[in-house]
């Protein structure tokens, strides 16, 4: 919540809870309505792309959690290296509350342009419009937009809500009041709809441009520097069209710098690039490994037990393994895919979280392998040779304490 918080900062559905998707009902309804009524047949191919287009961005979101929470475990290319309050994760647990919006507005945008029935798949002088509107208009309008959110009147009563998370996650990045939000995707809709309104609009266009904000504001919010040098010697220019994690990180612990949104040469024209933009992304991409002083080595046991790590899904994680919650049946594929390439891929234990104790360092390392693993046997090799394998490792770290899970010790 914001330090004096404005009109419009609650969301709409916030008083629904977890069964905030149920805004969703109209649409569902009018299309089972319509697939009653005409049938499959009449079912265009905008109207159908729309619900895999929010689960694809739900997908690409989670995967962006917990690939920042593993890096962030890891600690070695961290850029902030502070913990998180429990205040940060209870506000942004709400992140899917911009998907949601997104739903709706995609719903609103067909019933309302006629000409969206009839997009191809894909327009190359769109996607080119596309473009260039964002690099124009809306990198322009969203920095003066930015500034104008860090004057006192409207920080205190919308931008303080997503500058209370100095250490950054990737949902950080969508984490606003409602009416900032609406700001931000009105600014957005300018790519999708001139092209529309002139002819040039495409499916495939609209899906990718998403995908590419989804990316940028999930990498400049992940909390870890992952760009490696070499593109930007490469392409010098490159510098200008794309921020680096670090950049925007800086934003959020300087406040007064760095307020370009996805690239930075605004903040190059208006002087307001802040001076250690490049030595903070050098230090922390070179980064510097963490011993710990504790390791505790523990494993997998249901195929559920994936999102209760914290690299999971923090909606599951937060309750009982015993009390699963509603959704759990729609996610089971997700669960025998991270198996299968857990037992593919996973050539060594993975740490899962870091935590620190005062002066004490301790890690919780996961072996790769399920409960039924262990009982196969001819996996006992292979899971005695993980073992070893991660006792070696964290010897020659120089762990002081080396414990292990319950299975771990048979």
């Amino acid at each position: 919540m914001a330090a004096q918080p404005g009109p419009l900062t609650q969301w709409p559905w916030h008083w629904m809870g977890s069964f905030k998707y149920l805004v969703f009902a109209p649409a569902a309804l009018h299309t089972a309505h319509r697939v009653v009524t005409s049938g499959w047949g009449d079912m265009d191919t905008a109207y159908a792309a729309m619900l895999p287009a929010l689960l694809l961005r739900m997908i690409h979101n989670q995967i962006w959690i917990s690939l920042s929470r593993h890096q962030t475990a890891r600690r070695k290319h961290i850029i902030v290296d502070r913990g998180l309050e429990f205040e940060q994760v209870d506000r942004e647990r709400s992140w899917d509350d911009q998907i949601i919006l997104s739903g709706l507005f995609f719903y609103l945008g067909y019933a309302a342009i006629p000409s969206t029935r009839f997009m191809p798949m894909w327009e190359t002088k769109g996607a080119i419009i596309m473009a260039l509107l964002h690099i124009g208009p809306v990198e322009f309008l969203y920095y003066w937009f930015h500034r104008a959110l860090h004057h006192h009147f409207l920080y205190s009563r919308y931008h303080s809500h997503h500058h209370a998370s100095i250490v950054t996650e990737p949902i950080t990045s969508v984490v606003h009041p409602f009416a900032e939000i609406l700001a931000y995707f009105l600014l957005f809709s300018i790519p999708m709809l001139i092209p529309i309104f002139m002819g040039y609009g495409s499916i495939l266009g609209i899906v990718l441009y998403l995908a590419y904000i989804d990316f940028m504001n999930n990498m400049g919010h992940c909390n870890f520097e992952m760009l490696p040098k070499w593109i930007f010697q490469v392409f010098p220019p490159l510098k200008y069209l794309m921020y680096t994690p670090s950049y925007h990180s800086l934003h959020h612990t300087q406040f007064r710098t760095n307020y370009s949104l996805f690239m930075p040469f605004y903040d190059y024209i208006y002087n307001t690039m802040d001076k250690s933009t490049d030595e903070l992304y050098e230090r922390t991409l070179i980064g510097k490994e963490e011993t710990p002083d504790v390791v505790h080595l523990t494993h997998m046991t249901t195929l559920q037990s994936t999102y209760h790590l914290r690299v999971g899904i923090a909606s599951i994680a937060s309750k009982p393994s015993d009390n699963p919650v509603w959704y759990m049946w729609m996610i089971w594929p997700m669960a025998w895919l991270s198996m299968v390439l857990a037992w593919v891929y996973g050539s060594a234990a993975f740490v899962v979280e870091s935590l620190k104790l005062k002066k004490f360092k301790m890690q919780t390392w996961v072996i790769p392998r399920y409960n039924f693993q262990y009982g196969l046997i001819r996996e006992r090799e292979s899971i005695n040779k993980l073992i070893e394998m991660a006792i070696l490792d964290a010897d020659g770290r120089g762990v002081k304490v080396f414990s292990l899970g319950l299975l771990n010790q048979a």
